[in-house]
């Protein structure tokens, strides 16, 4: 048998059955958090494989005794960050990478050079959250997506979690357009790798953010042009909203993906050692915050009541 067929094989051995449509009811959408705001939001970036760093991060977080009350992602940082919110920590999170068989998200239609659609991605998500709708986890969240044909960056905090990760993951470089109501959605990478802004916008007061994007100095020879250009446009659209977080973490995970364990024990491994050493400052940061903040609970910002119309 041929490799080309053996890979077929496999695909569609493991290939999840499709997601039942949506009901309309259930369609995610935005709803402006209610009460007091968000004391600490975690920021989590996109990366594809690259975001089994995230793990590494939550890891010494949680040991530093650093429990947020707002988690807002971007594509892979959506993923992790909607797990994570319903209760997976981060040694759960480290279990369930280290255990994942990545074919299960893999499609017969990319054998034939076609787009994935995404659906076992929404379908594992559901899986894992037992169908529990995004308001209906234990850390409020936010979703970041990009409408088309506007291109307006939309978030969404309400309804199925799956299909809304499945948007926010829609690179479109390999995936199709997400359906979601009258709209098509794809990757939140698009206009926000790490979506700073969101979180400020619904209200968080001190915002960990978490960039897993590779070191664009450091970028290997040979590499095609297509990525470079990507890097630089992610690298700026970083830049551009790095100043709004309290503390920015950026490990060095290496220029290349990969998807063996290996490689996600390795990225994990390197992020949790580089938030390691960063301890000292994320607690002077934290520090400060409390020095400075009003023994009253700031309101919710009013941007916050824009997001998702």
């Amino acid at each position: 048998m041929s490799r080309i067929a053996s890979l077929v094989c496999a695909v569609a051995l493991v290939a999840c059955v499709p997601p039942a449509p949506v009901p309309a009811e259930r369609l995610p959408h935005f709803k402006p958090l209610a009460g007091p705001a968000p004391r600490i939001a975690l920021v989590l970036g996109s990366g594809g494989p690259r975001g089994f760093a995230h793990i590494g991060v939550l890891k010494v977080l949680e040991e530093m005794g650093i429990h947020p009350d707002l988690i807002v992602g971007s594509s892979v940082g959506a993923m992790v960050g909607v797990l994570y919110a319903a209760g997976y920590d981060a040694p759960a999170l480290e279990r369930l990478a280290t255990q994942l068989n990545m074919l299960r998200f893999y499609e017969l239609r990319e054998v034939l050079k076609k787009p994935a659609t995404g659906a076992p991605i929404e379908a594992y998500v559901d899986q894992k959250l037992e169908g529990r709708t995004l308001e209906e986890l234990r850390i409020p969240v936010g979703i970041a997506v990009t409408r088309l044909p506007d291109r307006k960056l939309v978030v969404f905090d309400r309804g199925d979690a799956g299909l809304a990760v499945r948007a926010s993951a829609a690179d479109p470089d390999n995936f199709e357009p997400v359906r979601i109501g009258d709209a098509m959605y794809v990757d939140g990478d698009e206009l926000s790798p790490v979506p700073i802004r969101v979180a400020r916008e619904m209200g968080a007061r001190f915002v960990i953010a978490v960039d897993v994007s590779a070191y664009v100095e450091t970028t290997p020879p040979g590499v095609p042009q297509a990525w470079i250009d990507k890097d630089a446009r992610r690298a700026r659209q970083i830049r551009a909203e790095a100043p709004e977080a309290d503390v920015m973490l950026h490990p060095d995970i290496g220029y290349y993906a990969g998807i063996n364990k290996e490689y996600r024990r390795r990225v994990i491994g390197l992020a949790e050692a580089y938030t390691r050493k960063r301890m000292p400052q994320i607690r002077a940061a934290l520090a400060a915050f409390e020095a400075r903040a009003p023994a009253a609970t700031a309101p919710l910002s009013p941007g916050a009541a824009r997001r998702g119309r």
